[in-house]
């Protein structure tokens, strides 16, 4: 009784063992489509990452023209107020001239 029991649990196994690979195909369909995308997600993360480097690149580079810029504004504002000290020294030479010949 007990052998009956176990060929027929072996022809099940057995039916459900080549059910299940001949699922396997389109399984494995589905795999290489994942693959196939996998493969064009890596070249567009690739593509990103060079796009963020050149981007960083310039942006370093705008960084540096903004300090020279920077730097010149500050070289151009040291002068004007050297000027301008030098413009109000003249000028209170001048009114101190024209004070002395006034009261003379």
């Amino acid at each position: 009784m007990k052998t009956p029991i176990v060929v027929t649990m072996a022809a099940v196994v057995a039916v459900a063992t080549l059910a299940g690979c001949t699922d396997l195909k389109p399984l494995q369909a589905q795999i290489d489509g994942l693959k196939t995308q996998v493969s064009s997600l890596q070249s567009q993360v690739a593509a990103a990452k060079s796009s963020a480097d050149a981007a960083n690149g310039a942006a370093a580079s705008a960084a540096s023209a903004a300090n020279a810029a920077q730097s010149t504004a500050n070289q151009a504002l040291a002068a004007a107020q050297a000027s301008q000290s030098c413009c109000d020294a003249t000028n209170e030479k001048l009114d101190r001239m024209f004070k002395r010949s006034i009261s003379k």
